[in-house]
Formats: C-alpha cells, structure tokens, sequence
C-alpha cells in the first residue's frame, strides 16, 4: 500500500494526529479519536505495516507511537508543488 494510500483515511489521520503528541495505548486512542476498539487496531495494523507506527508493550498495555516524521506542503499556481515527504524519527524524539 502507498504512503497516499495509508494516508488517504480520515480514521489513520486521525490516529497520527494523537499521536504526534505522545504514545498511547489502543483503548485510550480509540476514545480520543472517536471509534471502536477493533477499527483502531485495524487502522494502526495497517499504520504499523507501513512503517508509520510501532507498538511496545508495559505491564498490562500495548501502545503505539510514531515512527515518521510526515510532512505534506501543497502550493498553488505560478509554482504548484504537491510534496508528500516520510523520514525516520530518531531515537532523541521518541517519548515512552
């Protein structure tokens, strides 16, 4: 699936945007985003499969926390640019 593709869902911007702040667990996600358990395990498979995401496990809970830096610039006219741009988040920006 492309990075379009991953990021063409409203549910996974959603879930990105939660967290760009910090790590969550699945349930706490879920209420913050507005959907049911099972659809945010769906949606964050599908951001774990693309690089975007990665779980860890403490005690009791799994949770998810970015892995890329996602940038999108779009421009209009006389210098159109539409840039959808991924890199690696590293180890200093990763909170637990």
């Amino acid at each position: 699936m492309s990075l379009f593709d991953v990021l063409g869902s409203k549910a996974r911007l959603k879930i990105i945007r939660e967290l760009a702040t910090e790590p969550r667990y699945v349930s706490e996600l879920a209420d913050r985003v507005g959907m049911d358990g099972k659809t945010a395990v769906h949606h964050l498979s599908t951001l774990e499969e693309a690089g975007i995401v990665e779980s860890y496990r403490t005690s009791q809970r799994k949770y998810y926390r970015l892995t890329k830096r996602i940038e999108l610039r779009a421009s209009p006219e006389p210098d159109p640019m539409f840039l959808l741009h991924a890199d690696e988040v590293d180890d200093s920006e990763r909170t637990r």
